[in-house]
């Protein structure tokens, strides 16, 4: 047996507990993955690196990724958007693997770094569009390329949370352009727009001219506990204030090569959505439709049905699902990350591309400055 891939993470907080979480489920319900071990977690608060490592089952802990990206045989880099290129261009130039949330960067300029860096390296890097991984998407895509729905004509995508709609709520680093480049476009629709292509765009093609809009509603918030807006704060009442200075909302419609149209929105406005993700597919024989937040489900119209029927993703055959329960049994959210790093991880073993890729990621970057280029300009923007 080969040694254990030893797993170095950068960031503790939400994206590091999913993913966490999912390192300690895979030998359990994925015997086949590699074997990880959760060596070192990093971040700037020693006390609370302390407590995350154990918490989250790593061996250790350091407070400068430069010490890491060379001595762990994976990185993660699941740190604020401003932090996903310097840390993932030196793992790569070191050949060590290397798995990045989402948006890839926080501008073009530099994902089109990391991308240059991934396809130098010897290394497989991989993007955190984990929604790719949810089993009725994965039904779904084998049905859109089997051309159960024919031609396709209407993509529509939406993400809506609320968690913004109150103006004291705190100002955090996802409302810095500085640091995490856009709001609610790069947060939310940069998941969207991947799904769209993923679904469509082996029929379709990729999208060839877009259009869009951005909107901030609330141009100032409170700093979270007085401290200047600290990446690593949490919430607290204070008097001062810092600019929000990225979108709350964004709009946009767009071409595929195919003909096909695509209207995308996301928001973190919309009151009363948590977290609602859903797409929309019609194609000339058939039409599907999906929500986040009823994720074991997929909405399907077949050629020669009268309406729409519910299947239940649950049953031993479709994606991922021999690995959890018996039928009927759903699963949650959290499972995506066990499916994405099962993924990730054994195309890493195996010295193989993952996708999504770096190259893909940077596709989507190209996609949301070109959304913001729309914006600025008030026209249709060729891609």
């Amino acid at each position: 047996m080969s040694d254990p891939l030893s797993v170095g993470v950068l960031g503790y907080r939400f994206m590091g507990k999913a993913h966490a979480n999912a390192l300690a489920r895979l030998p359990m319900f994925f015997p086949e993955a590699p074997e990880v071990e959760r060596e070192v977690v990093v971040g700037r608060d020693e006390e609370a690196l302390a407590e995350a490592a154990e918490r989250l089952g790593f061996n250790r802990y350091a407070t400068d990724w430069e010490d890491v990206v060379e001595e762990v045989d994976v990185f993660y880099n699941l740190g604020p958007n401003n932090v996903h290129a310097d840390p993932s261009i030196a793992a790569l130039e070191a050949d060590t693997h290397v798995f990045c949330e989402k948006p890839l960067a926080h501008t073009l300029e530099d994902a089109e770094r990391m991308r240059d860096a991934a396809r130098d390296s010897s290394a497989t890097a991989g993007i955190a569009f984990n929604y790719r991984f949810i089993p009725a998407i994965q039904y779904a895509k084998q049905l859109i390329d089997a051309g159960e729905l024919g031609e396709i004509h209407h993509v529509r995508g939406q993400y809506l949370q609320d968690w913004l709609v109150d103006p004291q709520a705190p100002w955090s680093w996802r409302n810095s352009e500085d640091v995490a480049g856009s709001g609610a476009l790069g947060d939310l629709g940069a998941h969207t727009i991947d799904l769209a292509r993923f679904l469509v765009g082996d029929r379709a093609g990729d999208i060839s001219r877009l259009s869009g809009q951005l909107q901030t509603f609330v141009d100032e918030r409170p700093v979270p506990g007085g401290d200047e807006g600290s990446l690593e704060s949490g919430g607290g009442d204070s008097t001062e204030t810092k600019p929000v200075t990225v979108d709350d909302a964004y709009t946009a419609q767009a071409e595929f090569e195919n003909g096909a149209i695509a209207t995308y929105e996301a928001s973190r406005f919309a009151t009363g959505c948590k977290n609602d993700h859903s797409v929309e597919i019609n194609g000339s024989k058939g039409s599907l439709k999906f929500s986040l937040e009823r994720l074991n489900e997929l909405e399907l119209l077949l050629e020669g049905d009268r309406g729409f029927q519910t299947v239940n993703v649950t049953d031993p055959e479709d994606p991922y699902i021999d690995h959890w329960w018996p039928p009927g049994h759903v699963i949650g959210w959290e499972h995506t990350f066990v499916h994405e790093n099962y993924e990730f991880l054994s195309a890493a073993a195996a010295g193989e591309d993952h996708s999504p890729s770096f190259e893909e990621g940077y596709r989507v970057q190209e996609l949301l400055a070109a959304i913001e280029e729309s914006d600025a300009s008030g026209e249709w923007v060729d891609v």
